[in-house]
C-alpha cells in the first residue's frame, strides 16, 4: 500500500498537490524506480474525483488505502475503502478500480474482456477485474475470509457516459462487481452510502484488514480439496505412499507440538513427485490445513493452474512462485508444497523488486520460514541454470542453521520413459552424470530409442507418429540465437537453422502468435509441434515422442564428451560462470530433454563425430507401438 488516510485528508492533499508527491516518493522507496507517466497521470486525474465523491456522499471519515497490494501477489488494487456498514455496524470494505476511459465495448466472444481504443489488444472488463480483486482478498485475507459479505467491488469510469460503456454491464450480476460512470455519479454516491456509514470513522476497519493473516480461506481450501482430489485419479505406490504419509505425519506432529519439520522428496524424472504434491494439496485442504503449492517455473505453474483450477478459477490462486513469500508472515502456513524445488534460486529479488525488499535474504530461508512444514520435491540432475541451488545439501544446511529436523525420502520407481529404468540409466551414463561411461542401448519392451542422421529425418519420423494420434515435440540445446517475438500475424522467425532445415523456437511470451501457443503451453498445446522447445519450456513436462537435437555445445571427441560454452547462446551463462558449472548445467540440460518422452525418443546431433558415436550406441530402428497406448500431454 502506498498511502492511507481519511477521505477528507486525501481530498485536501489532492487539492494542494502534496498527495502525488507523497505517492511518487513512496513508490520510489518501495520499488526502487519512478512510476510510469501513465500511472502518475491516473493518480492525478482519478483520485481527486473519487475523494470528491466520498466527501459529497458525507463519507469523509472513511479510510482510503491507495495502491493496495494483494497478498502473495504482485497486483495492486487502485483503492480499498474501509468503514462501517450502515445497517450491520460490522466492518465494510469496497475495492475500487478507477478508469479514465470514455468508452469501451465488450469483446464479441467473451464479455469478461473488452476493447478500448487506447489498447491494441482486448483487456479485462473492469467489472471482472474488480470482482477478481475482491474474491482474491476473500480467499487470502483472514479478516474477510469468513465474512465475504463485508467486501464489495466497484469500477468507477468517471470520464465515461452510459452510452459509451453500457455493453460492459452484461456481466454485472451482484455486489461483487458493479460499474458506475461519471454520468451516474449520483447512483455511485448512493451505492457507497449503502456500504459505508457516514457516522463512523473507518480507521479501525482498515487496521483489521491490514492485520488479516495471509492464508488460504477455509472456503477456498474446501473447494480446492474437492477440485484437486477429484482430478487426481492416480494410485500412489510403495515409496510414493511413504513420502505422502511422511508429509502428513509431519504436519500432524507440527500442529500438535507447535514446531517445525522439513521433508525433502527426491527422485528422477517421472517418479511421481508432482502427483504426490497434488495429492498432498488436496488432502491438506480437506483437513483444513492452510497450504500453498509453489514452483520456480512459469510454464509449470501456468499448467498446474490450468489443470487443477480449470473448473474453479479461485483454485488457481493457490499455485504460487518461490518468490511470492518475501513479505509473508513467518509460519502463516501449515504446509508449503515446493514442487520442482531444484529451481530454488539464491534470492527472490530481481531487477523488478522494490528497494525495500532487496535485503539479500536467501530464497530458501523465505521458504523455510513461511510454513510449519516446508516440503521440497526435487531432482538434483535438473538444475540447468546458474543460481539454481535446490539440492538436498543446501536445504539440509539451511534447516540445520535453524535447528529444524529434516527428513529425506528417495523415490526410485518411475513412470516416465515408459517406466523404463534401463533407459534412464542409459541417459545418465551417456552424459557422464553417473560413472562408468556410455553403454550400448539394449532395447526393452518399455522405451524406444532412435538415432537419426538429419533434422529432416527426425521431424518426418515424429510427424508420422502424430498422424497415428501420438503427441510429439522437438527440442534442442540453447545453441541458436532467439529473435524478438514477432508481431501478431507475422511468421515466427526460423532461428534454429541446420543446413537447409530451419524451424522457430517456441514463443517466449504469454500470448499466442500466428497459431503458436504461448511459452507456458508449448509442451501441452498440440499446436506446439513445429516450434523447437528449449529446456525451460520442456522441463517438468512429458509427451509421447520426444525429438532431441544435440547442438554444438556438447560434442563427442575421442573417448569423452566435450562441452563448448562458446557454442551456447543461453543468456544465463555469464563470463563469471565457472567452466565446471557450465559443463554440469549443459549436461543436465540434455538429461532433461532426453527424458521427456513416454513412448520413445529420437535423437540427432549437429556434429558428425557425435552422430557416429550415437549410431554406435543406438542400434536398430524402433517399430511404433499401437497408437491406442499413447497418453499425450501428461505431466508427472
Amino acid at each position: 500500500m502506498l498511502f492511507r488516510a481519511s477521505a477528507k485528508s486525501v481530498a485536501v492533499m489532492a487539492l494542494d498537490g502534496s498527495l502525488f508527491l507523497h505517492l511518487t516518493d513512496q513508490f520510489v522507496h518501495m520499488h526502487g524506480y519512478r512510476p510510469g507517466a501513465s500511472e502518475m497521470r491516473s493518480w492525478e486525474r482519478s483520485i481527486p474525483v473519487l475523494a470528491a465523491a466520498l466527501n459529497d456522499a458525507g463519507l469523509d471519515d472513511v479510510e482510503v488505502m491507495l495502491e493496495y497490494a494483494l497478498p502473495l501477489n504482485s497486483k495492486r488494487a487502485d483503492v480499498v475503502l474501509a468503514g462501517v456498514h450502515p445497517v450491520t455496524q460490522e466492518p465494510s470494505y469496497v475495492v475500487v478500480e478507477l478508469k479514465q476511459w470514455s468508452q469501451a465495448a465488450p469483446h464479441e466472444d467473451d464479455p469478461t474482456l473488452c476493447h478500448v481504443d487506447a489498447y491494441a489488444h482486448p483487456v479485462l472488463n473492469p467489472i471482472e477485474q474488480v470482482r477478481r480483486y475482491r474474491d482474491y482478498l476473500v480467499n487470502f485475507n483472514g479478516a474477510v475470509a469468513e465474512h465475504g459479505e463485508r467486501i464489495h467491488g466497484v469500477a468507477f469510469l468517471h470520464n465515461a457516459t452510459e452510452f459509451g460503456v453500457a455493453g460492459l454491464r452484461e456481466i454485472e450480476r451482484d455486489g461483487r462487481g458493479r460499474l458506475f460512470t461519471g454520468e451516474r455519479r449520483g447512483a455511485f454516491l448512493d451505492h457507497l452510502r449503502s456500504k459505508l456509514s457516514d457516522e463512523h470513522p473507518g480507521a479501525h476497519a482498515a487496521d483489521e484488514l491490514l492485520a488479516g493473516a495471509t492464508v488460504p480461506s477455509k472456503q477456498l481450501m474446501s473447494v480446492a480439496a474437492k477440485e484437486v482430489r477429484e482430478r487426481q485419479q492416480f494410485v500412489l505406490l510403495d515409496e510414493q505412499q511413504v513420502a505422502y504419509r511422511m508429509v502428513l505425519n509431519a504436519v500432524e506432529r507440527a500442529k500438535r507440538a507447535d514446531h517445525k519439520e522439513v521433508v525433502i522428496v527426491t527422485g528422477g524424472p517421472g517418479t511421481g513427485k508432482s502427483v504426490i504434491a497434488l495429492q498432498l494439496l488436496g488432502e491438506l485442504y480437506r483437513r483444513g490445513v492452510a497450504a500453498v503449492h509453489a514452483t520456480g517455473s512459469q510454464s509449470f505453474t501456468t499448467t498446474m493452474r490450468k489443470v487443477a483450477g480449470a473448473r474453479k478459477r479461485e483454485v488457481q490462486d493457490l499455485f504460487k512462485y518461490f518468490n511470492s513469500f518475501m513479505t509473508t508472515e513467518k509460519n502463516s502456513l501449515g504446509a508449503l508444497i515446493c514442487d520442482e524445488a531444484h529451481r530454488i534460486r539464491e534470492t527472490s529479488a530481481n531487477r523488478y523488486t522494490r528497494a525495500a525488499l532487496r535485503t539479500g535474504r536467501a530464497q530458501i530461508d523465505e521458504l523455510l520460514d513461511v510454513a510449519h512444514v516446508p516440503v521440497f520435491f526435487l531432482d538434483e540432475h535438473q538444475v540447468v541454470r546458474p543460481g539454481e541451488m535446490g539440492t538436498v545439501d543446501e536445504i539440509r544446511e539451511a534447516a540445520g542453521r535453524r535447528g529444524i529436523e529434516c527428513h529425506v525420502v528417495p523415490l526410485d520407481s518411475q513412470f516416465r520413459c515408459g517406466g523404463s529404468d534401463a533407459y534412464l540409466r542409459w541417459v545418465v551414463r551417456l552424459l557422464g552424470l553417473e560413472p562408468g561411461g556410455p553403454v550400448v542401448w539394449e532395447p526393452d519392451d518399455r522405451m524406444q530409442l532412435l538415432a537419426v542422421d538429419s533434422p529432416e529425418e527426425l521431424e518426418a519420423f515424429l510427424d508420422a507418429r502424430r498422424a497415428e494420434k501420438y503427441g510429439a515435440r522437438m527440442s534442442a540445446g540453447y545453441c541458436w540465437r532467439w529473435s524478438p517475438e514477432p508481431k501478431p500475424g507475422d511468421p515466427l522467425p526460423p532461428d534454429v537453422v541446420i543446413g537447409g532445415w530451419a524451424r522457430p523456437w517456441n514463443l517466449r511470451g504469454d500470448r499466442s502468435v500466428s497459431g503458436a501457443p504461448p511459452s507456458a503451453l508449448w509442451a501441452t498445446d498440440p499446436a506446439g509441434f513445429g516450434q523447437i522447445g528449449c529446456v525451460y519450456t520442456a522441463q517438468g513436462f512429458e509427451y509421447d515422442w520426444s525429438g532431441v537435437i544435440i547442438g554444438p555445445d556438447l560434442v563427442w571427441r575421442g573417448d569423452r564428451w566435450v562441452t563448448d560454452r562458446t557454442a551456447s547462446k543461453d543468456p544465463v551463462f555469464k563470463k563469471s560462470t565457472p567452466d565446471t558449472d557450465v559443463d554440469r548445467l549443459i549436461r543436465n540440460t540434455y538429461k532433461v530433454l532426453l527424458t521427456r518422452g513416454m513412448v520413445g525418443t529420437v535423437v540427432y546431433s549437429t556434429d558428425p563425430e557425435t552422430r557416429e558415436k550415437l549410431r554406435e550406441l543406438v542400434s536398430g530402428r524402433p517399430e511404433p507401438r499401437s497408437a491406442a497406448i499413447g497418453r499425450p500431454f501428461v505431466r508427472r
